[in-house]
């Protein structure tokens, strides 16, 4: 045991050691100010080389660091310690009072570790950071956020600012959670400069300015400009001598709103943007953390933009860190699938939960005004689809009472438009069916009881649970209850009638719109009526508040969304676990900054998928399809006009390989190689790729393959055939027929046949002798360039039109296509970091359409707040 002297120099030396830069340069500097009181024989020398010992042994134990993009800077953060107040109260709280398990807790304490190494250290006099964590939407970001301040806290960190979304109620339930987690575990430790009441936004101290104590000071504010303002007033009247003793930790919650500057030009700013500038500028002692789940905005911020001598821009320099993948946690993936890594024999969990149901073309126009001016005298009607979607809402909050959940919050979303105007009207929709229709569901009569039995018959099952579903009998008694508590909010800026889930357990069928799309959390959401797409994938994302948390009804969840929204979220499932994985692979590379990253990201195809006034550093995007494998997974099935033409183009194509190349007759594979470009990019020219690929689009990728770049001039071509597949009915060039691979298709897709995946993985090495490795894509990839260079690879997969599904198969069914389909697989030379050569395209102008629905978007954002100073969000 260290004794009292000992711990007392280890103190003095941590002091210490932010200003000499290592552990042997604050021990002597400890020792020189000690010189002239301490005589040089004295056994107190002893305890401070055990001082230095200490700390020197504390610093070998390291945080993994397995998912951060990071600028070096001096190590100072080792975990928590046994003296912890802050941190070690919440875990106490978290796995007591909450019920949390350990293994839950300890990925969280793992993963805050990690965010607090990253910040700076606040025992520097001076210092300021830039950083981002990505999380997952409805993820838990909360809970990393709470351990994060918990721990900053317990190290010296004294004034935390949370901006926390655009809305009072938004402020409001992060003001609530942070209390209850953090603040009421030790009260006397914490002064509250925000409060719990709906109106309890920060505002200027009785005594004008903030305050140098000893208790950690918290303040939860919105992100609008008079808020923050108020907050500059503030630090601008604070004396100096208290600013330096306060130690910022500002986290900014949904950091891709608001925060990025949206204005016209570049050194233009929006006003909140410019106010959390001026805000960093004013702090001397800040470490900036934004928190979001859509990246996307802020890795596009330009990093190396000129800034005036004032401001300075918000992107994360110094770090950028994605956290963990929670247990039991339903996102983008397990809903919509990910790409089959055999796609002839596809997995269920490859493709995603049977839970999505289509809303139709004609059912959208019921219900969804063609334009903004049709608004005002558009009347809704009820459909098929939202009525069963209502029965199916009735009879799972049913089933949930059956399994004694009746304590718990049930809610179903109807999110048609994001226009007020239409909020009102789709909920007197709903409230007059449920009149209409209560006394006979209540009492368990006529038709609609019988289409209630109909669909929860339907339904039950479709996903798998222990012990399998609850039989309507077993249900049906519990009906009457959930009419007797359904309510029907309306949930935007203007309606008095809000959701709250802070008085008992309340089932809702919640109708809304943008306001629901950021940060608000739907308790118990279980059904979700989606009509409203956009073209960004930062909204699309948002807008999926049926990801998150189904702890006892994993099974109940369902969707109902038109087709083409479900293939945008089936895409999206993709980019997102492409920047997650490059995140991931760049944390492993340790002369990788931030600021590398930001070239990175700029570089994937599909990425123009943020509103434009957040991209004006991306007008002008750099492709790079270096080292990318890329393949067509989706075709219109029954288009015989197209298949044909796609067909034949292919053939042309072998014919082209077997008289400008060479045909590898050392190979049982159909394989050419030393085909000339020119006969690819004639070949692409003629294949007509579905537009919903935002990887492939043709003008792009002929752009990128008619650069003057020396890999690109000799390419192989192969076709990959089955060995029992059907001959195709039609000759493939001067192949003849070929022996077709099949590829089913997913379940209620129909005109546009979704596959998810083309490719397998040896396919990668489909031109190297001998077997493909176990590896992954990048590790196949990057053995197939030792093996033949840098030679681009053309994949054909003729796909035979039939394609069965494999028996007992739930979520794919037969592809039943007009014509045999020509697939198309891409394996690009180099690697992915290749950095030069690219291409860089001009993003085209937002249309009539877009501009419309980005002003509604912005509209309610201010009406959602209710308040006149958000009126320059």
């Amino acid at each position: 045991m260290p004794s009292a002297q000992a711990l007392h120099f280890l103190k003095l030396v941590r002091d210490a050691l932010p200003g000499t830069g290592d552990i042997d340069a604050a021990v002597l500097s400890v020792r020189r100010s000690l010189e002239g009181v301490l005589p040089p024989d004295t056994p107190a020398w002893a305890d401070l080389a055990e001082a230095a010992e200490l700390l020197k042994q504390e610093f070998r134990i390291t945080i993994l660091r397995r998912n951060s993009i990071l600028r070096e800077r001096p190590e100072w953060y080792h975990g928590p310690q046994p003296g912890d107040h802050h941190w070690s109260a919440l875990k106490t709280y978290l796995t007591g009072a909450k019920g949390w398990d350990e293994d839950t807790v300890d990925v969280i304490d793992e993963a805050s570790s990690e965010v607090v190494s990253l910040l700076e250290n606040p025992r520097q006099q001076t210092f300021s950071s830039r950083g981002l964590v990505v999380g997952y939407v409805q993820s838990g970001k909360t809970a990393n956020m709470t351990a994060v301040i918990s721990k900053a806290v317990d190290r010296g960190y004294s004034l935390i600012l949370v901006f926390a979304g655009l809305t009072d109620k938004l402020r409001q339930q992060t003001q609530r959670r942070l209390e209850a987690d953090i603040v009421k575990r030790h009260p006397t430790l914490w002064h509250l400069l925000t409060t719990t009441d709906i109106k309890g936004e920060f505002q200027i101290p009785a005594q004008g300015h903030l305050m140098g104590m000893d208790r950690a000071q918290i303040a939860v504010m919105k992100k609008n400009v008079a808020p923050l303002e108020r907050l500059l007033k503030v630090i601008a009247k604070t004396p100096a001598s208290d600013m330096r003793r306060l130690k910022v930790l500002l986290i900014d919650d949904e950091c891709d709103q608001a925060t990025v500057n949206s204005a016209s030009r570049e050194m233009d700013m929006s006003r909140i943007n410019e106010q959390i500038r001026l805000i960093l500028k004013a702090l001397p002692s800040v470490s900036y953390v934004g928190y979001t789940a859509t990246p996307f905005a802020n890795v596009l911020i330009n990093p190396y933009a000129d800034q005036t001598d004032t401001l300075d821009d918000l992107y994360p320099r110094d770090f950028i860190t994605a956290l963990p993948l929670p247990d039991g946690y339903f996102g983008t993936q397990k809903l919509f699938g990910r790409t089959p890594v055999d796609p002839a024999n596809p997995q269920p969990d490859e493709d995603g939960m049977d839970v999505v149901r289509e809303v139709t073309a004609d059912e959208e126009a019921r219900l969804q005004a063609p334009s903004q001016k049709a608004q005002a005298t558009f009347v809704v009607e009820m459909t098929a689809s939202l009525e069963k979607a209502i029965l199916y809402f009735i009879a799972s909050c049913a089933a949930r009472r059956a399994r004694g959940q009746e304590q718990e919050h049930m809610s179903m979303l109807v999110h048609t438009s994001s226009a007020i105007v239409m909020h009102e009207r789709v909920a007197a929709l709903i409230e007059a069916w449920l009149d209409e229709n209560r006394k006979a569901l209540v009492n368990g009569t006529g038709a609609v009881w019988t289409a209630l039995e109909q669909v929860w018959n339907e339904e039950a099952g479709r996903v798998a649970r222990s012990g399998g579903a609850e039989s309507f009998s077993q249900i049906s008694s519990f009906v009457p209850a959930v009419l007797g508590a359904l309510h029907v909010p309306v949930e935007n800026g203007a309606s008095d009638d809000r959701i709250d889930y802070t008085s008992g357990p309340v089932t809702y069928i919640v109708v809304g719109g943008s306001i629901l799309a950021r940060g608000l959390t739907l308790e118990g959401l279980c059904v979700s009526y989606f009509l409203r797409t956009s073209n960004q994938y930062d909204t699309l994302l948002q807008m999926g508040r049926w990801f998150g948390y189904r702890n006892g009804y994993e099974d109940l969840p369902r969707l109902w969304m038109p087709e083409a929204l479900r293939v945008r979220f089936q895409s999206l499932a993709a980019v997102e676990a492409e920047i997650r994985e490059d995140i991931g692979s760049y944390s492993r590379r340790p002369l990788v900054t931030p600021m590398d990253f930001a070239v990175r990201i700029r570089r994937i195809p599909g990425m123009a998928i943020v509103a434009r006034n957040k991209m004006r550093h991306a007008r002008r995007v750099s492709i790079g399809y270096w080292g990318r494998h890329l393949q067509t997974i989706r075709f219109a099935r029954n288009n015989a006009e197209l298949l044909e033409a796609n067909w034949k183009a292919a053939g042309r194509l072998v014919e082209a390989a077997g008289a400008e190349g060479s045909r590898d007759a050392s190979f049982t594979r159909l394989l050419f190689r030393d085909v000339p470009r020119s006969a690819v990019i004639r070949f692409i020219r003629d294949y007509r790729i579905d537009p919903t690929h935002q990887d492939l689009d043709t003008g792009l990728l002929l752009q990128f393959l008619e650069q003057d770049h020396p890999a690109l001039q000799h390419w192989n071509v192969g076709v990959v055939t089955a060995l029992d597949g059907t001959p195709s009915a039609e000759p493939l060039g001067d192949l003849g027929p070929v022996s077709m691979v099949r590829r089913s298709r997913l379940k209620g897709v129909d005109a546009l046949a979704d596959i998810k995946g083309l490719m397998s993985r040896p396919d990668i090495a489909f031109d190297v002798p001998g077997d493909a490795g176990d590896g992954d894509w990048e590790a196949l990839k990057t053995e197939r360039r030792e093996a033949l260079g840098e030679r681009p690879l053309l994949l054909l997969y003729p796909i035979d039109r039939a394609s069965p599904a494999k028996n007992g198969s739930t979520a794919r069914v037969a592809m039943d296509a007009v014509h045999d389909i020509i697939g198309l697989g891409l394996v690009m030379p180099l690697s992915k970091d290749h950095g030069g050569d690219l291409v860089s395209v001009e993003l085209a102008p937002p249309s009539a359409e877009e501009l419309e629905a980005m002003e509604q978007e912005d509209m309610e954002a201010v009406e959602a707040a209710g308040l006149e100073e958000t009126a320059d969000v």
